[in-house]
């Protein structure tokens, strides 16, 4: 397709490479981020996911050798040869990622059997697939990868397949499936404990094998499109997800509220239903915030309506919602039905806001409307209208959008390739902007709430591609009431937020079936560490409240519950972070454990931040399990005390109500005294659980108003806490930034396992009080 290297110039950061039959670009982003772009379709990228990249100045060379090119910059090497063969090594001269040259051998199948009767059956043979972009690399036997956003399956995705399109499947998925609801088309690799990642910014049906089809290479690949991917070197884990948020975007700060627990069922309605619900969270001393509508509340499911019959004022209804401190949640379909009189289906169509067939007639399809027509999110004038629409619903005091069926999902027939998009005067075919129509869908929401409310907009999306967590959460999709997908939950979630995905969750107790008392404890208790915590249900199953199985199961829920709200400003510490580092709330341990090998395919532990790691029971009658605790740190068990070295396997007993948390040594963990939402009162005491260390420590914890943009100000406070316990513990407290005027009047320090009963705090001698195995200390600000 190349041919040889004709000859190359050097533009600012680019190098251009003549080829015999096409040219191609390296540019260097920085000294660890180098882009390979081959206009395989069109001169002028249109990546959806990289919006404002800013190009770092940095020394580097370009050396003509006999057989290649090579770009040298301070942390990579990357030479080029005929037919755009390409490796890559580090400072070092160590090869870590080699273009694979032979030819492309998918594994032979010996089938001797009947091909047509097997067919018959439902069973399919696996397809090979030609491709437009095929980018082979060589496979080595001690590679891990990870990534790719929402995957079923296991932590490390060596083997596997994967298909992006997103996909409305809501059949049961098991470890088989391509492809779901999100198209993120990013992994790292981890091998001999150094890491790169690979971001193919591809909106195509683009395909990631993983050695399955021959274990000599793996490969990403596209039906169409442009060769235009990004090498970003680690040689750490967490400064590839770095180099890739740096790119694509770090999840922002969220309202403090969107971290409380969340509950919602399709469907809550009428509203007589909705303030059972609520009353019941709030008698039963079971702490929630936010309570969502799915799609019955509107009005035969016409989107930005209410079904006044059912909610005969809503704007009142969310008046009495905010009283007793309930966010109120609604969800909008991109769907539009075909009605006329209907506002926004005549302003869409007498506009042109809706996607067209190959002869610009308005295309249409069904879904829960009926006849339904499909606004183009790629058109500037379409999302500002959408945007736009926002404030119907947020002039009625809904606090958050929920957005689904945005794959986007129709009940007759998938969208056909060629239906057309113009994204301001270039028309596409439904084929290229498939995978970024939720994407665009949930910009435009964004927006929408951000111009019309001026708070931290929340939206929660079910579809999504690269980028889409500058402007959303998402959740898993319809997962089910099983043990298999609880299970499943964990890597899937470590995964997204591998991905640039911070902000993610699954439904908690399973969407369809039926959760059993046992399965919704257990995964309350995942729940309670997931960035997004919300229990979901479908309209068809049982029952899905705390409160809807017996007390024992009731009382498990509310101590989980109350754990997330005691732990809700390290969640948004980390949230705070993560803005900058591109780090997620929920980790694998490899992340901050990557010289420890056993770490890498650990599935069914996290970590929550970087001090907090969990093991939850994720079978169905499991009353005890094993945990690694990671090499290079002691740990504390949350609820014993008791301390371990790390580097070592453990047997902890877990009778129901136990889920396994394990504190890493040296931590100050901040927490919350008890309320039964956000805002309910002024938070004017931090409670500091400390877990010492034979080495000082320090905690940076953050403080503002949990909504608005004026942190972007800089209008927050920061707090160092630094511990010195050589010869005694020695605290102080510093403000680093003291910006925001609603400051803390007391600490409350309770050091876990400690021998002294005074401490010196900021100079002054505290004496405390010993609670079990804890000495309790307050300290007045004033």
């Amino acid at each position: 397709m190349f041919g040889k290297i004709k000859d190359y110039n050097i533009e600012d950061n680019v190098v251009n490479i003549k080829f015999e039959n096409i040219n191609a670009k390296i540019e260097i982003i920085n000294s660890y981020i180098v882009n390979f772009f081959v206009p395989t379709l069109r001169e002028k990228r249109k990546s959806k996911a990289i919006e404002d990249l800013k190009v770092e100045k940095c020394e580097f060379k370009v050396i003509n050798k006999d057989l290649y090119i090579e770009i040298k910059t301070n942390d990579l090497s990357v030479r080029v040869y005929d037919d755009f063969k390409t490796d890559i090594y580090n400072k070092d001269e160590k090869l870590i990622c080699e273009d694979y040259r032979g030819d492309r051998e998918p594994f032979i199948k010996n089938c001797a059997g009947r091909l047509d009767i097997a067919i018959q059956e439902g069973h399919k043979p696996t397809e090979h697939m030609d491709y437009k972009v095929f980018i082979p690399k060589k496979l080595k036997e001690e590679m891990y990868f990870y990534g790719f956003g929402e995957r079923t399956g296991h932590l490390n995705k060596k083997g596997c397949h994967y298909i992006n399109w997103n996909t409305d499947d809501p059949t049961p998925h098991g470890e088989t499936y391509e492809k779901l609801y999100k198209s993120i088309p990013f992994f790292i690799t981890l091998e001999d404990k150094e890491a790169f990642g690979i971001f193919f910014d591809n909106t195509f049906e683009t395909h990631f094998d993983l050695g399955k089809e021959n274990s000599n290479y793996y490969y990403f690949a596209s039906l169409d499109g442009n060769i235009d991917y990004y090498f970003i070197y680690g040689p750490s884990v967490d400064k590839v997800i770095k180099g890739y948020t740096y790119l694509t975007g770090s999840t922002p700060l969220p309202q403090l509220w969107t971290l409380g627990y969340q509950q919602c069922r399709w469907a809550y309605c009428p509203e007589s239903n909705v303030m059972e619900v609520v009353n019941k969270f709030r008698e039963k001393d079971i702490p929630c915030d936010a309570l969502y509508l799915d799609i019955e509340y509107m009005d035969d499911f016409r989107v930005f309506t209410w079904d006044k019959n059912k909610f005969k004022n809503s704007k009142k209804m969310i008046e009495n919602l905010k009283k007793d401190g309930f966010k109120l949640v609604t969800i909008i379909d991109p769907g539009v039905k075909v009605d006329k009189g209907y506002s926004i289906y005549d302003e869409g169509l007498k506009n042109g806001y809706f996607a067209t067939d190959k002869n610009g007639i308005t295309y249409t399809n069904w879904v829960w409307p009926g006849n339904s027509v499909f606004p183009d999110f790629m058109n500037s004038k379409v999302r500002n209208w959408w945007s736009n629409n926002q404030k119907i619903l947020l002039d009625d005091g809904v606090a958050g959008v929920w957005n689904d069926m945005n794959e986007p999902a129709s009940f007759n027939g998938p969208l056909p390739d060629d239906i057309k998009f113009n994204e301001d005067g270039d028309i596409l075919d439904h084929k290229e902007i498939h995978n970024v129509y939720g994407h665009m869908m949930s910009k435009a929401t964004y927006e929408g709430i951000k111009k019309h409310t001026n708070k931290r907009p929340f939206v929660i999306t079910r579809a999504c591609y690269s980028g889409t967590q500058k402007y959303s959460t998402v959740w898993t999709g319809d997962n089910q009431s099983t043990w298999e997908h609880l299970r499943m939950s964990v890597p899937m979630l470590m995964n997204l937020g591998l991905s640039g995905m911070s902000f993610c969750g699954t439904d908690v107790g399973g969407f369809g079936y039926d959760a059993t008392s046992e399965l919704l404890s257990r995964w309350v208790q995942v729940g309670a560490f997931t960035p997004l915590f919300r229990n979901h249900t479908t309209i068809y199953s049982r029952d899905q409240e705390p409160w809807a199985f017996d007390k024992k199961t009731e009382d498990i829920y509310r101590k989980y519950v109350k754990l997330r709200y005691k732990l809700l400003p390290y969640i948004y510490d980390t949230f705070y972070r993560g803005e900058s580092n591109g780090l997620p709330l929920i980790r694998p341990l490899l992340l901050h454990y990557q010289n420890d090998e056993k770490t890498y395919e650990i599935n069914d532990q996290f970590l929550c931040g970087e001090n907090i790691m969990v093991a939850p029971i994720l079978e169905q009658g499991k009353k005890a399990r094993m945990v690694y605790l990671p090499n290079g740190s002691r740990w504390v068990d949350y609820w014993t005390k008791e301390v371990y070295e790390g580097g070592r396997y453990i047997i902890k007993e877990t009778p129901l109500d136990i889920c396994p948390i394990y504190i890493k040594s040296g931590s100050i963990i901040p927490n919350f005294p008890g309320m039964n939402y956000i805002g309910e009162k002024e938070i004017d005491t931090l409670i500091l659980d400390i877990y010492l260390d034979e080495n000082n420590f320090e905690y940076i914890h953050y403080q503002d108003d949990g909504e608005s943009f004026e942190y972007k100000d800089g209008k927050y406070n920061l707090y160092k806490i630094s511990i010195d316990n050589k010869n005694e513990i020695n605290i102080n407290i510093d403000f680093i930034i003291d910006k925001y005027g609603a400051k803390y009047n007391k600490f409350i320090f309770n050091i876990n396992s400690s021998k002294y009963n005074k401490v010196i705090i900021n100079k002054k001698e505290i004496h405390g009080a010993k609670i079990d195995n804890t000495m309790s200390f307050e300290y007045d600000l004033k």
